[in-house]
């Protein structure tokens, strides 16, 4: 078998094994059609950039004054780097930095049907978020900059809790995704 054929059978292997994640998606809050692969896109697509981060093995969550529980991560800024964007929202979002290099295990490729991008330095219509992993400390307190989410709560917890507190209300991928980031971390 070729690189190519290896590499075919394997993306197709992964999306068996987290058939929900893989499944095309229609987020209705962007005019989204997205679609979660292994495969890593170029780095022009990328608007949005979140991590499962790990600490001592539990994943670390954030809370907004919503309720809302989600993984930290956000918006890239006109002319970040992928990096830079994920310290910055690491800092915002959870109090955290990083301990060790991001493991990036996929992304939603999407196109969105909006007139305009989001921000006017984005790609439009195509996109992607980027998804991974990386061992974090939280060290402080969440910045919780104006225009963005208002953080209550950071707390590290069981794979499982956190699976639970994402998928509830939501969208089921979420559960996979951190499972698929589980795995990942586990075989490193």
């Amino acid at each position: 078998m070729t690189d190519t054929t290896d590499r075919a059978a394997e993306l197709a292997a992964l999306a068996a094994r987290f058939p929900i994640l893989h499944a095309p998606q229609r987020w209705a809050w962007g005019g989204i059609d997205a679609q979660f692969s292994a495969e890593l896109p170029p780095d022009r697509l990328i608007t949005n950039i979140h991590v499962v981060g790990f600490t001592d093995g539990r994943v670390v969550l954030c809370r907004d004054a919503r309720g809302h529980w989600f993984l930290p991560g956000g918006t890239r800024e006109a002319a970040e780097t992928v990096e830079s964007c994920l310290v910055r929202e690491l800092r915002e979002e959870a109090g955290a930095r990083l301990v060790g290099p991001p493991t990036w295990i996929g992304a939603h490729r999407a196109v969105t049907d909006r007139p305009e991008p989001y921000r006017p330095w984005q790609p439009h219509p195509e996109k992607a978020w980027l998804w991974g992993w990386a061992e974090i400390a939280v060290d402080s307190r969440p910045t919780n900059p104006d225009d963005g989410e208002q953080v209550v709560e950071v707390r590290p917890m069981s794979p499982e809790e956190a699976s639970r507190l994402l998928t509830r209300g939501r969208e089921p991928w979420w559960g996979e995704l951190v499972a698929l980031a589980v795995e990942s971390y586990g075989s490193r």
